[in-house]
C-alpha cells in the first residue's frame, strides 16, 4: 500500500514489496537502488553520508533536523559522498552555523546524490525493524513523473549486499602517507611531526577521523589499498598494523583480507587493531564467522560494554555484518558486547597484542569514551620496541 501522497510529489521512494513513500525531492535528479537502513544520529548528516561503509546503501534518518547545519569541506570523511541516497522527514531549511560553506540540497545535488523529504520515517523504520533492511529503488523526477512498475522492479532486482565486495570500490588507488590529526580549537587540524609508531593502515573504507585519531596518538600512517598483500603491509616495517572500516559482505572482502591477515600474525608478533569491517576481517581470520543482521546498528548513541572493566560505553555504530561470538577459537575471546541486542562488538588474543572492535572510536559520540583504544594500540607498539 503507498503512503498519502502529496499533491506534487517529486520524488519516489519503492520498496521491493511494493510499497511506495512519495515526497519532496532535492540533490541530484535521476534513479539509484540500494539496500535502505535508517541512522539514529542526531548530529553528524555529512560525515554520515561520505563514511565509505555506507557504499550500496540509502540512509533513513529518524532526526528530523537534518541539513540544519549545512556542509563544509572539513567535515567529509572521504572525498565523495559514498551513501547512495538519502531520506528524511523535513525538507532541508536554510543552514545555521558559523562553520557552514554550503547548503545541504546544493551540495548533494553537485555530488550526484538524490534524497527525498516529507516522508513518514517513523513509519519506514519500523518497516525496517520489522522486516529487515529492504532493497529499494529512490528516484527524484522535478516534474513527478514515475514509473511505479519499473521502480519496484528496479527494487527487486537489486542484488543485496550479502556476498558482495564493496571494499574494492572505496578503497584508495594507490598507497599514501597521512599526518592530519584531530580538530582542535582554535587551530583547526594540525599535522603529526612527531610521530613514535609507524603504523600500515590497510584502507577497506577508512574514514579521515580514523587516520587523524592515529596521529593524534603518535602514529606516523602509512595507508595501503585493501587488496595489499602481506609482503607490501611487512614491506613498510610498520610497528603496527591497523584495519579499517568499509562497506559490504565480509565474507566476499575476506577471500584476500584474510589470507594477508593470516601471514602477518603468522610471520610476525606485530599489535594488529581492527575497527567495523576490520574488527570481522580480524574475527575471520581467527577462525570465527560472520552474519546477517536483520537491520544492522547505524547510529550515535549504541551502548556497548566493556567485558574487561565493566566500563559502558557510548559509541557509534554502522555494521549490518556482526561476528557471531560463538564462533570465536580458543584464544580469541570477546572483549566489547552490545547492550541494545547482545550482539558482539569486539574480540582480542589472549597472548597477543591482536584485538578489534564493531564500533567506531573515531566517532566521537561520547565523546572521548572510546578514544583509549588508540591508545591500547600504541602503548602496544611501545611495549614491542621495549622487548626487541
Amino acid at each position: 500500500m503507498a503512503q498519502n501522497a502529496p499533491s506534487k510529489p517529486t520524488a519516489c521512494l519503492a520498496l521491493a514489496d511494493g510499497t511506495l513513500f512519495y515526497g519532496v525531492g532535492f540533490g541530484a535528479t535521476g534513479q539509484t537502488v540500494a539496500e535502505l537502513c535508517f541512522n539514529t544520529a542526531m548530529t553528524g548528516y555529512q560525515e554520515i553520508m561520505t563514511d565509505p561503509s555506507y557504499a550500496g546503501q540509502i540512509v533513513t534518518f529518524t532526526f528530523p533536523h537534518i541539513g540544519n547545519v549545512g556542509v563544509n569541506p572539513e567535515d567529509d570523511e572521504t572525498g565523495d559522498p559514498v551513501a547512495a541516497g538519502m531520506v528524511v522527514k523535513w525538507d532541508p531549511t536554510e543552514p545555521s552555523s558559523w562553520r557552514s560553506a554550503e547548503e545541504l540540497k546544493s551540495w548533494l545535488a553537485r555530488r550526484g546524490r538524490i534524497a527525498i523529504g516529507g516522508v513518514d520515517t517513523r513509519r519506514l523504520t519500523r518497516a525496517i525493524r520489522q522486516q529487515g533492511a529492504p532493497h529499494v529503488a529512490l528516484a527524484h523526477d522535478p516534474d513527478g513523473n514515475f514509473d511505479i512498475e519499473a521502480l519496484i522492479a528496479a527494487a527487486r532486482g537489486f542484488a543485496g549486499l550479502e556476498g558482495m565486495d564493496l571494499a574494492k570500490e572505496v578503497t584508495c588507488a594507490q598507497s599514501y602517507r597521512w599526518d592530519e590529526m584531530r580538530w582542535a580549537w582554535p587551530d583547526g587540524y594540525s599535522r603529526q611531526e612527531a610521530p613514535a609508531h609507524k603504523v600500515v593502515a590497510v584502507d577497506f573504507g577508512a574514514k579521515r577521523n580514523i587516520l587523524r585519531c592515529l596521529a593524534s596518538a603518535g602514529c606516523d600512517v602509512t595507508v595501503l589499498p585493501a587488496t595489499a598483500t602481506a609482503a607490501e603491509v611487512l614491506a613498510h616495517n610498520p610497528d603496527g598494523v591497523f584495519l579499517s572500516n568499509g562497506p559490504g559482505d565480509p565474507a566476499a572482502t575476506g577471500e584476500y583480507a584474510v589470507p594477508m591477515i593470516k601471514e602477518v600474525l603468522d610471520t610476525t608478533s606485530l599489535p594488529v587493531f581492527g575497527i567495523c569491517l576490520g574488527h570481522q576481517m580480524l574475527a575471520l581470520a581467527l577462525g570465527g564467522q560472520t552474519v546477517k543482521m536483520n537491520h544492522g546498528h547505524h547510529g550515535a548513541n549504541h551502548p556497548v560494554k566493556d567485558l574487561d572493566t565493566g566500563k559502558v560505553e557510548i559509541t557509534s555504530m554502522n555494521h549490518g555484518f556482526a561476528v557471531d561470538a560463538q564462533s570465536l577459537p580458543e584464544g580469541v575471546i570477546e572483549t566489547h558486547r552490545s547492550l541494545f541486542d547482545g550482539s558482539n562488538c569486539g574480540i582480542r588474543m589472549t597472548d597477543r597484542p591482536v584485538y578489534s572492535v564493531q564500533y567506531h572510536p573515531e566517532a566521537s559520540p561520547g565523546p572521548q569514551d572510546s578514544f583509549y583504544l588508540f591508545e591500547r594500540f600504541t602503548a602496544a607498539m611501545a611495549d614491542q620496541k621495549a622487548q626487541a
